[in-house]
């Protein structure tokens, strides 16, 4: 075996012992590189005769190819090995579930939800949603509901105002939906059949009261309305929001400055532990505010009072929500905490229906 067919062995060995493309080129210099053993083996030929460096170049010149090309082959096979290496430390399972889209993970906030329930049970009987500003004129939110100058509620304590014009007038954030009435009547032609939920501010924070919350009033304004059409709506209402057959509600005196006669209503529930069952019991639980419209605040809408009358009547979302849902703290309402979504949600296709119930 010549000397040229044992280098050529050895090197092919190497080339074939190599186990990546690092290890690879180290061979590749040592054989093909400047200094390498193929290269070694060209500069002899400049000590031969022509025949001899013609001869003897073709071989060397032929093993310089073949060890090209032994080494080409094996790069591209260590290529392949490597990205077949690469593909499985990186594959993705694609036979794993698809993840749950947003019909199955998405949740309606019950407050949204409790807002179609009502809306679903007044315009059952023949109400419409009238909506208005979130922020008001100290005109709509107190002077047209007959609010005196020096009342209460007027005061920076109890309202979020903003800065003043500069003419000396304040906006203000509604701390009631109770303009959306006098909005309505200026408006529209009695009769009138509306009801008003939205967002409402007012300066307090605990476990039952948050700085922003949600309220929806009652308006019916025409010729013949009367106390007792007031009380069957209220009654009829709150059968159907918590799905009972009978409840039981006590009318008890009190004062709003836009209504006269006004009253609070109580319902009978069943108090258990933590737990209130509406239309159960013997025990009363407070729940809603109302009273024949004032006939200062029909004027006031422009209407004449010794024509029209009607009566009103207001209550807190949030805080039927927590009744009729068993939702101990106000203020997990705003906290955007998605585990408490999860359990209090609704999902997005259970849309409130009066043949079905509101919850089936």
């Amino acid at each position: 075996m010549t000397d040229i067919e044992q280098l050529e062995a050895s090197i092919l060995d190497d080339i074939h012992a190599a186990a990546d493309e690092a290890a690879l080129e180290s061979v590749r210099v040592a054989t093909l590189g400047k200094q390498g053993s193929v290269s070694a083996l060209l500069k002899t030929l400049g000590a031969m005769s022509p025949d001899e460096r013609r001869t003897r170049g073709a071989a060397i010149n032929a093993l310089k190819d073949r060890v090209g090309l032994a080494i080409a082959d094996r790069k591209a096979v260590l290529k392949d090995a490597a990205l077949d290496a690469r593909l499985a430390r990186e594959t993705v399972d694609i036979t794993l579930p698809v993840r749950p889209g947003p019909l199955a993970e998405g949740r309606i906030h019950p407050v949204s939800q409790v807002i179609d329930e009502i809306t679903a049970i007044f315009t059952d009987m023949g109400f419409s949603v009238a909506e208005g500003p979130d922020i008001e004129t100290d005109h709509y939110n107190f002077t047209a509901l007959n609010f005196p100058p020096d009342h209460p509620a007027r005061e920076m304590h109890d309202t979020f105002f903003l800065k003043p014009k500069q003419d000396g007038s304040r906006l203000l954030l509604r701390t009631h939906t109770s303009p959306v009435q006098v909005r309505t009547m200026e408006r529209e032609k009695p009769p009138i059949r509306i009801i008003a939920p939205g967002r409402t501010y007012r300066c307090d924070s605990d476990a039952t009261h948050t700085p922003m919350f949600h309220q929806v009033e009652g308006l019916v304004i025409d010729e013949t309305t009367h106390f007792g059409h007031l009380k069957w709506v209220l009654e009829e209402f709150l059968k159907a929001f918590f799905e009972v057959d009978e409840v039981k509600t006590r009318f008890r005196p009190s004062f709003f400055p836009f209504t006269e006669p006004s009253m609070e209503v109580d319902v009978g529930c069943k108090r258990s532990g933590s737990e209130i069952r509406i239309g159960e019991g013997d025990d009363w639980l407070e729940i809603l505010g109302c009273g024949m419209v004032h006939p200062n605040v029909i004027r006031s809408a422009g209407l004449d009072p010794d024509r029209y009358q009607g009566f009103a009547f207001g209550m807190g979302i949030d805080r039927i929500a927590m009744l009729k849902y068993g939702m101990p703290d106000l203020r997990a309402f705003f906290d955007a905490d998605v585990r408490w979504l999860r359990h209090y949600g609704f999902r997005p296709l259970d849309l409130p229906s009066l043949y079905g119930g509101l919850t089936s």
